[in-house]
């Protein structure tokens, strides 16, 4: 008996210093922080792996002292485990076990952004998506024709159809995925603010509305004086007068425009000389941003018809009649004074 008491006696021990042990090791194991440098960690978790193939990895790294077995084990006793999700990781300095496994299962992946500048033109956005690295790439032409039919999109011109926007993506989106959001954006933004647009307007339909918006757009960075230029092109459809502005020459002259416009390019006929042709040119000239499309379809009130750049902070002077836009002309391009 003596014997058998000594053993249960021992073995209790044995099971309470096991117990202090385990629960010592296990309080280690949270408050932990990783090895890893002060600038992080990209660790990439691909489809199919499990948390005791991450387990290894991590020890392989040289981010963790503990025995491979620890994290695996740990994320079994919470029962997360079967949650981790693939994607690409920035771990932080100063990460613990639980936080790491936190992150993995609630997809905490890197983000990266990709933004379309407003007044760019469609191919100059494909070409900024085909320099981008971090995107996979699935297009294997880059010009704009091409590039609408690989897309999938309804046969058009593909010029002002993706929404300038920063679009935010993770590892492994393609160039064709981001093109087709911001194509989705535009045609939900676009369609939005035809159902919402202000009376007695002179388009026939909403792509009318993203051509003037496209010609808003690169007539002016100046948030408050889009609605003022819309409100004048306008007036001037609405009087059959012809637009007369010079970014649709530009766009006209394609390749052929080198900085400058001469007076023989003004009279020089191409479907985008709006100095030669009324109406609308036949497609936009660039994208547009969402404040330019508010703004072709919210034209401000007035009586202007003319506007001439000052050269002061990319401002315009507005006239109401050829005899003060001529003086205006004098004064801000000419130089002359009246």
């Amino acid at each position: 008996m003596r014997l058998i008491t000594k053993l249960l006696i021992v073995s209790a021990l044995l099971f309470i210093i096991s117990i202090i042990v385990i629960n010592y090791e296990h309080q280690r194991f949270k408050t932990s922080f990783l090895n890893i440098p002060p600038d992080g960690f990209v660790y990439t978790v691909k489809p199919g792996s499990n948390l005791k193939q991450i387990s290894r990895d991590i020890k392989q790294a040289g981010l963790s002292s503990f025995p491979v077995d620890y994290f695996y084990l740990y994320g079994r006793l919470y029962d997360k485990a079967h949650l981790i999700k693939s994607g690409e990781y920035h771990i932080k300095a100063n990460t613990t076990f639980p936080e790491l496994l936190e992150q993995l299962t609630t997809g905490k992946v890197i983000q990266y952004s990709f933004t379309i500048v407003e007044g760019f033109t469609s191919q100059q956005l494909i070409n900024s998506i085909a320099a981008d690295k971090r995107l996979v790439k699935m297009l294997t032409k880059e010009n704009l024709a091409d590039v609408i039919v690989a897309l999938e999109l309804p046969a058009s011109h593909g010029e002002g159809e993706f929404l300038p926007e920063t679009y935010f993506f993770t590892a492994g989106t393609t160039d064709r995925q981001v093109l087709q959001r911001a194509h989705k954006m535009m045609t939900s933004t676009l369609e939005s603010a035809w159902n919402n647009k202000a009376e007695n307007l002179p388009y026939k339909t909403s792509y009318d509305a993203l051509i003037m918006a496209s010609i808003i757009e690169k007539e002016t960075g100046i948030a408050e004086e889009r609605a003022e230029i819309a409100g004048v092109f306008v007036r001037r459809l609405k009087k059959g007068m012809r637009l007369q502005t010079d970014p649709t020459v530009i766009y006209g002259m394609g390749a052929q425009y080198q900085g400058n416009i001469r007076r023989k390019d003004l009279r020089r006929d191409t479907p985008y000389n709006t100095y030669t042709r009324y109406g609308l040119p036949p497609s936009p000239i660039a994208l547009p941003s969402k404040e330019s499309i508010e703004a072709a379809l919210h034209p401000a009130d007035g009586k202007s018809l003319y506007f001439v750049a000052t050269g002061q902070d990319g401002r315009h002077v507005f006239s109401n009649n050829l005899v003060d836009h001529n003086k205006a002309v004098r004064k801000y391009q000419l130089k002359k004074k009246n």
